[in-house]
Order: C-alpha cells, then structure tokens, then sequence
C-alpha cells in the first residue's frame, strides 16, 4: 500500500501553471459549438429581465398619472391619442400591461433557463470526454506518479464545477449585469440628481470585489489540491480495505483518513471566512446606497432636495426609485458570489486543462499506415529505454529476433525489466533508442490501435470490469458469439468454474472481479485474449496466480493457443517456460544469457542458478549469486 498517499503538492500545479487564459479557452474552445443554446439564454435573459423591470415603472404611472392625477397619461413609443382618456380605462391597461409582462417573462424565463442549461450541460459533456480521452492518450508513466482520487477529482469535481459556473454563473451574471445596466437606465430617465446618490455605493463595491478577487483565487486553488488528496485517501482505503481488515489498520487508517479530511476543512474553511465576510460587508454597502436614496428622494417629494440637488420627486416616481434601488441591491450583492463561482471555475479550468496539455503522449503520423501482420516476426534492435530522461536506463542495448510462431520466454530476478521490453512491442512507450519492429515494420510508423488490435495481452496483474463473465471475456471483442465466447472459455480451462457460477457466464464479477478468485480471474483473462485471437501474444506471468493442477490446464491450452502465433512470455516458474524456443534471461535491463532450457543449463550462468533455486538445491548455489540477490532486492525495494 502507499503509505503516503496524498502527502505531496498538488499533482497537477505545474500543469496548472503552464495553462493560458483557461476560461476564454473554455468558452472559444467549448461553447462554440452551442453558440446557439448561448444566444437564446443570453437574448431571453435579456427580455426577460427588461420585462421584470417594467412592472415598478408602470406603478409610478399609475400613482402619478390615474390615481393622484399629478401627470398625464402616456406610455413610451405610444401615441397619446391611442390610449384612454377615462382614469378607470387607464388603470385597467396599466393592469393589463403589467399581467402581460409577467406572463410574456415567464415565457422567456423558460427559454433562457433551457437556454443556459443546454448550453453548460453540451460543454461539460464535451468538456469531459474529451479530458478522458486525453488522458487515455498518456505514457504509462503519466499514471506511476498520479493516483485515481486526484484524476477523479478533475473528471468530476473540477467539470462539474465549470459547469455549474456556466449554468448558474453566466445566468446570474447575465441577471445583474441586465439588472445593474436596466435600473441605473430608468433610474437616470425619472431623475439624474437621485440617480447619482443611488449608484454611489457602485466604485466601494468595485474596491471590495478586486479584494476579494486577490484574497480568495489562492484559497481556492489549495481547496482543489486537498480535495483531490482527500479523494486519493478514500479511493487508496476502500480499494486496500481487506488488508486493512487482516492487517488490523483501521484505527490507524481512520486517523491518517481524518488528517486528511481535517487539512481539507481547513483549506475550504479558510476559503469560506473570506467569503462569508465579503458578503454581508457587500450587501451593508450596497444597503447604505439604499437609505441614501431613500432620505434624499423623501426629501425631494416633500420640496427640500438637500444641498446642492434641486430636482424634484413625484410620489409615484419615489415608489418606482425605492423599488428599483432595493432590486439594485441584490445584483451588487450578488456580483461577489458571481465572482466567487468564477474563481472557483478558473482554479477548476486550470486543472482541466493542465491535464490536457500535459506533455507525453505517444505521437501517430496524421498518415500512419494500419499494422500488416504477415509472418508474426518481431526484433528488438539495440533498444534502450528510461521512464525518465533525468533516471538511468531501465533497458540497455536489447537485440533479439523472433520469427513467426516462434516461444519467446523472457526471465530473470525480479525488477530486472522484463515487462518493460513486452511494453514497448505494445507501445506503452517509446524506445529512447533502437527499434521495435513487427514484420519489418517500426512500431512508432503505424498505428498505435493497430499494433493493440494485433497483440493479445494477459497481465500478471488480472483486471476485471464491472460486470458479467460475458461481457469480460469478450471486452475488446464485442461483436463475438455466444459459441465463441463459450469456446475462449473452453480453451483456457474456465467453462467449467463459470456453469458452476451463480447465474453462469451472466453471474456479475463485482468491482474488479472482487467476486471471483485469483485464478479464476486469471483464467477469464486468458479467455479473452483466446477469444481475440491474436497474431501475436503476450503472457505476462499468467498463470501466476493459479494452483499447480489449474496450471497444467492452462498450460495444455496455452500450448494449443501458441502453436500457430509468436508468443512472448515471461515466468518466474521456469518450468512452464522449459520448452520455449528462445530463452532470454534478463539481467538489471541487459539480456546476459540466450538459449534454449538445456543450453542455458549447461552454460551453468544465472539461469541454471534460478533452475537450481526453483528445484530446491539453495544449499549448492554459489555465494556470488546469494550476495547479488541480496543487492537486487534492496534496490527493487528502494525503487517500489
């Protein structure tokens, strides 16, 4: 288990830092393409606020002009001579204006509602799939240094989070600046002098919000870090859960859990004394602007403007003003959770996209050729390669030849890099020198899903999905029968475990295969890389993890499955790879040996010394091979 799990930085703060203009990418990059759900939501926001704002105007033209008779009666871009001259007609028009504005604002309050939500729902699909999809596209050794937790969290949190921003954020948005830019216009058409002392609060609140903006943008780039580290403790904890069980860890697993979780509430905590000081402090702001304007406009309805002001103020121009000045109040107050959802969104875009720019991906020619099996022969010529530019080499100088059909066994002590050569004959990686090729054909000139597609692969590490035995075995062979997936399981000695099973080939597995033993897991992915049929195939330790009679089954299948394709594997148990044509013994990332069983026998080198300790004679191997063992696992366990 890793011990240390979520004990780092933020994994993803140096690709955070090479990210530019994260929204405006969001938005050119993303939104583009629902251009048209944006235009709805933002022309609908548009009306629909005009319309909530008419109603408090028509009020002061009623006061004014048919109840207190002060004013004459006219609508905006409405002749005179088309509306009534009767006060009871006039206010029954003033009442009929008003239903239909509430009645027309419903209806766009719908649109832009559907509007912005189809918008933000289309791009954090795209947004999503398209960040798993890179993801997908990354060395192997991206995923060494990251944990699920911390790519999770950018997959889930860190979208939703954008959309959420772009849903609620650009509608609130949209709502005060429409509110902000509507009222301040009708307040300055009823009355300039009033309108100037309603909208003093508006530079103080600037003032506050640039302040916040710098207070609160590092606080939440810290709350993402340890939320991601939170989600990696969970995840390491609930995966682990059986040893943590055997091992009888729990308290100990319980405190590292509430250490995390507690530097989490610390860092959204922090966050949150910000925010929930900066609003209130808002809203006093903005709520002074309001008895402002309401001593000051009394005070011109009653004929004393004070100081130098010497505007005056109907009745129902004061209602309008008092209405409009405490809607005006809540789009201010309101602009410092918009800023907040945006600073919480950039923080999360910085993420998205710093995965995505992440550098390591294997590269493919836009015109690279699909993989053209013929022979099945594979060579391996002077490679050498290195997990990271800055280590030593992992492999040096690998050169070996495997003609079509043919059994290559790759063995040696433990870490000495023999999963790493199979890797690269799939391209996890690419070489750093030499070449890898497949019927003459380098591996880095074709298509990276046609080199997978003509492989099969069986991992000492078995992995099952969620879901049935059938669906596993034919995962990457959808389109296989029923017969042929019965037949896969046939040949790598499983059909009969899997009848026996529950609910047969449709009995549930449970997350990774929880549900089904090692072997028979094991057995399951033998079926599925039988069922793809493959030119060529890769036996990582496979049958590892099974008991000695279950062996010589698999073993007796495997020898039918081999017999017409190359075959590379790699065993600790020599016996079962005795009979190969080619035996490489792998040492520290070098081939030191190469033969056939009885020649590497005879040349008495390391391989008949790994024979000898496999067959129990560790009594008469040699004190030189004692001590290298020794400092071999030191170093493997340095490494690990």
């Amino acid at each position: 288990m890793d011990f240390d799990a979520g004990s780092d930085d933020d994994v993803f703060e140096d690709a955070r830092d090479r990210v530019d203009r994260p929204m405006l990418r969001l938005f050119t990059g993303y939104g583009r393409g629902q251009w048209i759900a944006f235009v709805v939501g933002l022309f609908s926001s548009i009306v629909a606020r005009m319309l909530d704002l008419l109603p408090p105007l028509l009020l002061a033209l009623a006061i004014d002009a048919v109840i207190q008779q002060q004013t004459a009666y006219s609508l905006f871009l409405v002749p005179d001579s088309l509306l009534p001259g009767e006060q009871g007609a006039q206010l029954w028009l003033t009442a009929g204006i008003i239903a239909a504005s509430f009645g027309l604002g419903a209806v766009f309050h719908w649109s832009r509602n559907w509007g912005w939500n189809k918008f933000a729902q289309h791009v954090q699909h795209a947004l999503r799939t398209d960040t798993y999809e890179t993801m997908q596209r990354l060395n192997m050794d991206f995923f060494a240094d990251k944990q699920t937790g911390e790519m999770m969290s950018v997959l889930s949190n860190d979208v939703n989070r954008l959309e959420k921003f772009l849903n609620d954020g650009l509608n609130s948005a949209s709502r005060m600046i429409i509110m902000v830019v509507g009222i301040a216009a009708y307040l300055f058409y009823m009355n300039w002098q009033l309108a100037l002392v309603a909208l003093l609060p508006v530079p103080l609140i600037a003032v506050f919000t640039k302040r916040f903006i710098e207070t609160i943008q590092p606080k939440y780039a810290e709350v993402r870090s340890t939320v991601g580290k939170l989600n990696s403790r969970l995840e390491n904890n609930l995966s682990g859960i059986q040893i943590i069980k055997t091992a009888n860890t729990e308290p100990y697993e319980a405190d590292r859990v509430e250490d995390t979780s507690e530097d989490y509430l610390d860092a959204n905590w922090d966050a949150i004394e910000t925010r929930i000081t900066f609003f209130p402090g808002l809203r006093l702001v903005s709520g002074l602007g309001f008895v402002a304007t309401f001593v000051v406009g009394g005070l011109m309805v009653v004929g004393q403007p004070p100081g130098p002001l010497t505007a005056s103020l109907s009745p129902g121009q004061f209602v309008a003003f008092i209405i409009y000045t405490q809607r005006f109040v809540w789009p201010m107050a309101q602009f410092g959770q918009i800023i907040n959802m945006y600073q919480r969104a950039y923080a999360s875009a910085e993420r998205v996209f710093g995965l995505m720019d992440t550098p390591g991906r294997l590269e493919e020619a836009e015109d690279a050729p699909p993989l053209a099996v013929t022979e099945g022969r594979v060579e391996y010529d002077d490679v050498s390669f290195s997990y990271d530019s800055d280590d030593d080499p992992v492999l040096s100088d690998i050169s070996f030849e495997a003609d079509g059909g043919e059994t290559v066994a790759l063995v040696g002590p433990t870490g000495a890099g023999k999963s790493t050569v199979l890797k690269l004959l799939l391209r996890m990686y690419d070489v750093d020198a030499g070449a890898v090729r497949i019927d003459g054909q380098n591996v880095r000139d074709v298509q990276i899903q046609s080199i997978r597609r003509a492989i099969g692969y069986v991992s000492q590490e078995t992995f099952l999905f969620y879901g049935t035995v059938r669906e596993n075995i034919a995962y990457g062979t959808f389109d296989a029968t029923d017969e042929e997936i019965v037949a896969a399981a046939e040949a790598a000695e499983a059909d009969q475990f899997v009848r026996n099973l529950p609910d047969g080939y449709d009995t549930m597995v449970g997350e990774r295969g929880v549900k089904l033993s090692g072997g028979q897991r094991q057995r399951i992915a033998i079926a599925r890389a039988i069922l793809k049929d493959p030119e060529v195939l890769i036996l990582d330790e496979a049958t590892s993890d099974v008991d000695t009679e279950t062996e010589m089954l698999i073993q007796r299948s495997l020898d039918d499955l081999t017999a017409d394709r190359t075959t590379f594997a790699i065993a600790h148990r020599l016996s079962t790879v005795k009979d190969a044509d080619t035996i490489l013994v792998v040492e520290d990332g070098r081939i030191v040996e190469r033969g056939s069983h009885d020649e590497l026998l005879s040349a008495d080198g390391l391989y008949a010394n790994l024979w000898a300790v496999q067959a129990g004679e560790i009594d008469e191997l040699p004190a030189e091979f004692v001590e290298r063992a020794i400092q071999r696992r030191a170093r493997t366990d340095a490494d690990d």
